[in-house]
């Protein structure tokens, strides 16, 4: 256990411990230390809870064997003992004949499951926790690059002072801030939204159909729930007319984890799996987390012989009625831009991303051979996915 003391231009807790977890027991066993950093932090995203970040290590870790991968959390904790950070990342080890292509990732490199990668620092411990990490990871020495994502404006400054950083296109989160009514919700909207709930609804009750939303949130009710989600969700991805949406649970780690990790989450009263029934049908459903005063909407599914009446969008707007009956005051729409989220007019979050090259001569080259072989375009890609094994296979 290292210990950092502050400069003087933070925090008045001017030293903290750092704590090096390096397997599951050790993972399991912070629990505490997570939930008082979901409270001290305002924490509002699933992704970044205790059983989340267990449950993907059980389900995620080592799934390619010719990539061994191993946790390497750092934990910040001040002069009392009070955990102030938590840094998880995933080491992962490559092969290239003799050589070894080693990178540190913050925990979450699946197929878009886990949709933001963050640290969770309390606010006054930016600087501290940036040079801690640095201090720990050239202790370390024999990573690449280190890649950064999910980071705050404070954050970014303080890596900044002490790392080389390279700079990426920031992820782009887009939040709705809510209206102590739907009615008062409604009448903020633009002009083409308020048009297309009105054709939700009104195309619905001129066919002589009655719809109602239906709540999912006990663990017992929402296996038989996720069956049904499930298979909404590939009739929505093999859905040939509308943009493509990608069946994010193909694979069946991808499945078995979204199983036990809303059963976890459940256990704590976090999801909401909202499904819209039509008569007698479930037609279309959305699964979501309420954390703290917000509702994150999380991936969706619906039966494309109801899309004429666009029931995914009445069900986002049951949704948004459910958390304004219900007191929250946000709705995180999640990442990456398309017009489904911006015509609701949200507030755009941003999270910084970058990556920070090691210091052997051999790591930039390293790095741009992976993201070739990544990349999977052209003779070299190919010739170079052959030897290094650049994406996990979550089969």
């Amino acid at each position: 256990m290292s210990v950092i003391v502050s400069p003087g231009c933070e925090s008045s807790n001017a030293t903290v411990t750092v704590e090096t977890v390096s397997n599951l027991t050790g993972v399991a066993a912070l629990q505490h230390d997570y939930e008082r950093l979901h409270r001290v932090t305002g924490n509002t995203l699933p992704f970044a809870l205790h059983e989340w970040q267990l449950t993907w290590c059980h389900h995620f870790l080592n799934c390619n064997p010719r990539i061994h991968d191993e946790p390497l959390f750092y934990v910040l904790r001040d002069s009392t003992g009070a955990c102030v950070a938590i840094v998880p990342f995933i080491v992962s080890r490559r092969r290239l004949g003799p050589l070894t292509v080693v990178s540190v990732n913050l925990l979450g490199a699946d197929p878009a499951i886990t949709e933001i990668r963050a640290p969770m620092i309390e606010p006054g411990f930016e600087h501290l926790t940036a040079r801690a990490v640095h201090d720990q990871l050239a202790k370390v020495g024999d990573w690449d690059w280190i890649q950064w994502t999910g980071i705050s404006d404070t954050f970014a400054e303080a890596l900044a002072v002490r790392g080389n950083l390279q700079w990426q296109p920031s992820l782009p989160v887009y939040v709705l801030d809510l209206a102590p009514t739907w009615e008062e919700f409604r009448r903020r909207l633009k002009r083409n939204i308020r048009e297309s709930l009105r054709h939700c609804y009104n195309s619905l009750k001129r066919d002589g159909h009655s719809f109602e939303l239906q709540v999912i949130e006990n663990p017992p009710e929402l296996r038989q729930g996720l069956d049904r989600f499930l298979e909404l969700h590939i009739m929505r991805a093999n859905l040939q007319t509308t943009p493509m949406h990608s069946n994010r649970f193909a694979s069946p780690v991808s499945r078995d984890f979204l199983y036990a990790v809303c059963d976890r989450l459940g256990k704590r009263g976090a999801v909401r799996l909202f499904q819209l029934k039509v008569g007698t049908q479930i037609v279309a459903m959305r699964l979501a987390f309420v954390l703290g005063d917000s509702l994150y909407l999380y991936y969706s599914g619906f039966d494309p012989e109801w899309s004429r009446y666009s029931v995914m969008t009445t069900t986002v707007a049951e949704a948004i009625k459910y958390a304004i009956a219900h007191g929250l005051k946000t709705v995180n729409l999640s990442p990456t831009m398309d017009t489904a989220k911006t015509r609701w007019s949200p507030r755009q979050v941003d999270y910084k991303s970058a990556y920070e090259l090691g210091a052997r001569l051999r790591s930039g080259l390293a790095r741009r051979a992976y993201m070739r072989a990544r990349s999977g375009q052209g003779l070299q890609a190919w010739l170079l996915q052959h030897l290094i094994p650049a994406r996990h296979h979550w089969n």
